[in-house]
């Protein structure tokens, strides 16, 4: 029976089983993360070789693909998975079977993490390798927030008639993550009403500095993923450096009259 139990967890089924528990429902870039992983022993005793986490989020790239005959290429968005952070446990232990074993640590979650709005999906995979098995895994979904600055420019743009409309991550070239994340916002009211059909914004943080690029459409001519398509050629000029101590609430005032000046 012993043989058949160890047999079948080489295979996941009655193998131990992972779970991380964060501390925080809602987590901010730049910001810690604790958290509790718990190791369940399953029908026979394994051996557990390593524990893993790893935040991942999706982004889109343009990619051109041949098409058969005399067609040629076509151009496909396709979705990718980034790791954003990685952190694990090179601890190798016997878990028996049933019994519980309990970890805790934390984490820094990246600056430039996805803020989890629209297409921008964050998740956390937790697993355990375990020699001679399936490892087994689990996935949990993320709630990302914008840090500070980032809020205080959510929040400006809201009371300045400015409606988020989509938010997209899009690969661009030039970062150190192969994407940036692109909001556009809509003018619903205020200053920019008939003036503006739509504005890009893609932010880009780090422990010095907030840089935001923007781009507007006054012509009804579409900017949908143009952002960062210009960001990579490095045909941008028009952007925006925020230190990080800047008062969330300040952040607006700088953007808006800056905007107004530029457009």
């Amino acid at each position: 029976m012993s043989l058949l139990k160890k047999a079948m967890a080489s295979l996941s089924i009655g193998a131990a089983k992972v779970d991380a528990v964060l501390e925080q429902p809602e987590l901010i870039p730049g910001k810690r993360v604790d958290f509790t992983i718990r190791v369940k022993g399953g029908a026979a005793e394994q051996q557990i070789d390593n524990i893993y986490l790893n935040i991942c989020c999706q982004y889109f790239e343009e990619l051109e693909k041949r098409k058969g005959g005399d067609e040629g290429a076509v151009t496909e968005k396709v979705k990718q998975t980034y790791s954003l952070n990685q952190w694990s446990l090179p601890e190798t232990f016997i878990i028996a079977p049933d019994e519980e074993r309990i970890f805790n640590a934390s984490f820094t979650l990246p600056y430039n993490t996805p803020i989890t709005l629209g297409e921008g999906k964050v998740w956390l995979e937790t697993g355990l390798d375990i020699q001679f098995a399936i490892d087994p895994s689990d996935t949990d979904l993320l709630v990302v927030r914008p840090d500070p600055l980032m809020a205080g420019l959510f929040d400006g743009f809201a009371q300045a008639g400015l409606q988020l409309r989509q938010a997209e991550c899009e690969a661009a070239g030039g970062f150190a993550l192969p994407f940036v994340q692109e909001f556009e916002f809509v003018p619903v009211s205020g200053q920019f009403l008939g003036r503006w059909r739509e504005l890009e914004v893609v932010a880009w943080r780090d422990e010095q500095q907030l840089k935001l690029w923007f781009e507007v459409d006054r012509q009804r001519r579409g900017l949908k993923g143009m952002l960062s398509g210009l960001l990579g050629r490095g045909e941008l000029k028009r952007h925006l450096e925020i230190s990080a101590d800047t008062p969330p609430e300040s952040v607006v005032e700088q953007v808006l009259a800056f905007l107004d000046q530029t457009t």
